[in-house]
């Protein structure tokens, strides 16, 4: 088998993968001992006899999971600078709890009485929410924040509903909003008007004014912004909004940035979805499961999805409450309950301390890009939140492009940050540092951007075919998105 040295390791060239599969090799054996007594009696139409699965020994199969799960990178092993995806450090102690026996072995459909210590930690964690919120209703229920976008989205559809509102079919959604938003809204059967931001990525008021009329349902907006910018004027924003009968959605994706520092509800706010799987760091990726708690004003609590946790003070127990208005279920069972309990744990581990998750984050933010700012052009004048977003101006006058400064960093140990989006930025470079990591962190981050800047300077050109020392190096992606190898045995 070739082998390739590079500065890091020795790398297989070719890892030992299901297409070394050889006929006749055996990884495993079936104890047969029982099957002579049970009689199966099965259609020959029904019998699959085209699986053509691959044929490994039992060394091959650990080796290759083995290699892979070193191969990977994880937040476990390094810094993921991923902006508005707030990647960060999921706490032991949160994985612990939630994988306690008396936690793990309850069975979904046991009747409520016997789950009363559950129920009182949904309780909890709502009202934790609802006091971190400050806004009056909350539902669990989403499996994700696109998921409770959507739910988000309904509410406000079963609000202008119920008051008669049929010409409003139109959703207000600034230019820097996460994709998710614009196609959220189509999917709930509303059209989508898109607003130009400032050249400094706000919200364009005097725009936003002008666009209001009485087919407007809400405007989706993001604050913190994708910029990493406060939008200062929401408080002005909210009143325009409901002066017009309409609503003020909040993508809370970027919560991180103020937990424990601002009032949804003095803003204005009417719905707004939380990641528990950002801001309260239960794990994030690989496809769930997450968990998005919607919390919303006094015109849209009666209209939650239910179930919903109350607590019954004459008979001293938990229950389940649905609104009478209700939107109807949204997801099966109570919720992603494992998510609920990691955090809820975070939420007590800071305790009356939470508000220095916004401040540490913000300050990690400001690090960056104090130590950025005087090699990359910053897309914002305006005060940094929780991320900080470049454009790729300084790279286009060295020659270079974002993906080169992304790919190479690669080849320090880094995994890029966002690039490329927002899409008002051109070329952008979205990092987002998190309330978890430390200043030596983030200055090794810092120190190898400028460190592949002078190189740019210096005209390397081996920097476009960055990177060279990764498992994987340089890709065609263009050629991988029109074909596809999705499983072994595809030519």
């Amino acid at each position: 088998m070739k082998i390739k040295q590079t500065r890091n390791a020795q790398l297989f060239e070719e890892p030992l993968i299901f297409e070394h599969s050889e006929a006749g090799k055996v990884g495993f054996t079936i104890d047969n001992s029982d099957l002579e007594d049970i009689q199966l009696d099965l259609k020959e139409e029904i019998i699959r006899k085209d699986f053509n699965l691959p044929e490994v020994s039992e060394p091959e199969v650990v080796r290759h999971f083995t290699r892979l799960s070193t191969w990977n990178y994880g937040i476990d092993l390094g810094f993921y600078p991923l902006g508005s995806c707030t990647m960060k450090y999921n706490p032991r102690i949160n994985e612990e709890i939630a994988n306690h026996k008396y936690f793990l072995n309850l069975h979904p459909s046991l009747q409520q009485k016997y789950i009363q210590p559950l129920l009182k930690l949904i309780y909890e964690l709502q009202n934790f929410i609802k006091i971190l919120t400050d806004m009056p209703a909350v539902t669990l229920q989403p499996a994700a924040g696109a998921h409770g976008e959507l739910t988000g989205i309904f509410l406000i559809r079963a609000y202008h509903q119920a008051r008669g509102n049929t010409k409003k079919d139109t959703i207000l959604i600034p230019d820097s909003a996460h994709g998710t938003n614009p196609a959220t809204c189509t999917f709930a059967g509303y059209k989508v008007k898109e607003l130009k931001s400032t050249k400094e990525g706000m919200l364009d008021l005097d725009l936003f004014k002008s666009s209001l009329n009485d087919n407007i349902a809400a405007l989706m907006i993001t604050n913190p912004n994708t910029l990493g910018v406060f939008e200062a004027q929401i408080k002005e924003i909210s009143d325009l909004l409901h002066q017009n009968d309409a609503l003020l959605y909040m993508d809370g994706a970027n919560y991180n940035a103020i937990i424990g520092k601002i009032s949804l509800s003095k803003m204005g706010i009417d719905v707004s979805h939380l990641n528990l799987h950002k801001t309260f760091s239960t794990p994030h990726g690989g496809g769930g499961p997450g968990a998005g708690a919607v919390v919303v004003s006094e015109r849209l609590k009666d209209f939650l999805p239910g179930p919903i946790v109350e607590w019954d003070k004459e008979k001293n127990q938990y229950y389940f409450y649905t609104p009478e208005k209700s939107i109807g279920r949204v997801k099966a069972g109570i919720g992603h309950i494992g998510m609920m309990i990691r955090a809820l744990t975070y939420i007590l581990s800071w305790g009356n301390e939470i508000h220095k998750i916004a401040e540490h984050s913000v300050l990690n933010a400001n690090l960056i890009r104090r130590e950025l700012e005087n090699v990359l052009k910053v897309a914002s004048e305006n005060p940094s939140m929780h991320e900080v977003v470049f454009s790729h101006s300084t790279l286009k006058k060295l020659g270079y492009e974002t993906i080169h400064l992304a790919k190479t960093l690669i080849d320090y140990g880094f995994h890029p940050p966002t690039v490329y989006f927002p899409l008002i930025v051109p070329g952008a470079i979205m990092i987002e540092p998190t309330e978890t990591e430390s200043p030596d962190t983030i200055l090794a981050f810092t120190n190898a951007i400028k460190d592949i800047i002078t190189r740019m300077e210096n005209k390397e050109e081996a920097l476009k075919d960055s990177p060279h020392n990764a498992f994987v190096q340089k890709i065609d992606e263009a050629e991988i998105a029109r074909n596809p190898i999705l499983n072994y045995f595809t030519k």
